[in-house]
């Protein structure tokens, strides 16, 4: 039994779990549309978080809560939704989620102040991880570890896309209208993707888990999954890679607004732009699995990351400190992050066929953890300059090197 490439270690077969009736296509589609719905949560009020921030005459904090915890109930979430969807399938708790996610984006859009604001945003997040963590799920569902990583890399294109419309349309609804209308956006794009999951979707697990949500098993199914070093290996990998981009996301829309002076409309054009690189990394990565298999990508990706975030810091130290000396490592750093997340997420969910959902859920927490961990730090050193930023970008990125040379190459 071999799974991943012929030059890593044995532990999972080859052939897909189950045979679905939908079309490659439609899948691809699914997997776009629930993976996006990240991208689009965070990204399409990134440029109006300012303007929000000074309206609802909240602090800096304060706004930088309505993403850290929008994004701890988005990983605490998954924990809960993972083994619902192992014991009841994948279609029943992708189309409650939905419908959550519906609900609480119209009424984040009428929030009277800050509170009320983060209180919607963090129920939306717990929406987002019945998407999110389904659809990795539903990789492992169809197919081998192998022909996942694959899969997971054209559904991440269709995010990458996804992201890049976002921002920029975020920011144009916000300097044509205002902030409450790009929030608005949210409930049509899920309103729009829960049409088509209830007209389209089939179950894709075979044979659901009747014990799935039982507390001993619970306990030893996360045992077990927490004891997999291969699982480990790959979610540092994510856990770091996913940090990194928070840290741009969390930072850049002060940085590039605040600092920098950039319009809303123009901010929107620079996560465009950052977008563009992320799906350029996705098909690197596709390039790069059969030529060179999963533990030697994810390794020159590192390289990648590391280039992006030293040039970047080194930059910053040096003085030279404009939009072009952020954005130019930042785009090496996003093609490095468009191969570690489809190598990372498909790897970690591989060694677990019968209990996708929960390594799904429990990959998708330790990516959370540590975003909403480092948002607390971020918040509270955000200094009116661009350091907090760079410098954080370079942190993360060390990081992700050191995980893809030793734990993803020793264990992957």
């Amino acid at each position: 039994m071999c799974w991943l490439v012929d030059n890593l270690r044995c532990t999972m077969p080859h052939h897909a779990t189950h045979i679905s009736a939908m079309p490659p296509s439609l899948i691809v589609l699914l997997l776009s549309l629930l993976l996006g719905l990240q991208p689009i949560t965070t990204d399409l009020y990134l440029p109006a978080l300012p303007a929000l921030t000074a309206e609802l005459d909240a602090s800096m904090a304060q706004a930088q809560l309505t993403l850290t915890a929008l994004l701890l109930a988005f990983g605490g979430s998954q924990l809960v939704w993972g083994p619902l969807s192992d014991r009841y399938g994948r279609r029943p708790i992708l189309l409650v989620g939905m419908v959550a996610y519906v609900l609480a984006s119209l009424a984040s859009s009428l929030a009277p102040g800050m509170g009320w604001l983060i209180i919607w945003r963090t129920l939306q997040g717990a929406a987002m991880g019945a998407g999110v963590m389904c659809a990795r799920a539903i990789v492992r569902d169809l197919y081998s570890p192998v022909q996942g990583a694959r899969v997971m890399s054209k559904g991440l294109s269709g995010l990458g896309v996804i992201a890049c419309l976002s921002a920029p349309l975020g920011g144009l609804v916000s300097d044509l209208l205002n902030w409450r209308y790009a929030l608005l956006m949210l409930s049509v794009f899920a309103a729009v993707t829960l049409a088509v999951l209830a007209l389209r979707f089939e179950e894709t697990v075979p044979h659901k888990n009747p014990n799935a949500l039982q507390l001993g098993t619970l306990m030893a199914t996360w045992r077990q999954i927490l004891g997999n070093r291969t699982f480990l290996a790959f979610s540092a990998l994510t856990a770091c890679s996913y940090s990194g981009l928070f840290t741009f996301l969390a930072a850049s829309s002060f940085v590039f607004i605040g600092v920098l002076g950039l319009s809303k409309t123009q901010y929107g054009l620079v996560m465009f732009v950052n977008s563009l690189a992320y799906i350029g990394g996705t098909f690197v990565c596709r390039h790069w699995l059969p030529r060179w298999g999963v533990r030697r990508a994810v390794a020159m990706a590192g390289g990648l990351s590391l280039t992006g975030g030293t040039l970047m810091a080194v930059l910053t130290l040096m003085g030279w400190v404009n939009v072009w000396s952020i954005m130019l490592p930042q785009l090496i750093f996003m093609i490095g992050h468009g191969i570690h997340q489809p190598c990372g997420q498909s790897g970690a969910v591989g060694p677990f066929p019968q209990a996708a959902g929960a390594a799904s859920a429990v990959n998708g927490f330790l990516m959370m953890v540590c975003a909403f961990a480092w948002g607390g730090w971020l918040g509270a050193h955000m200094d009116g300059t661009v350091l907090p930023l760079t410098l954080g970008v370079w942190f993360w990125s060390a990081l992700i090197a050191l995980s893809a040379w030793t734990l993803v190459h020793k264990h992957g």
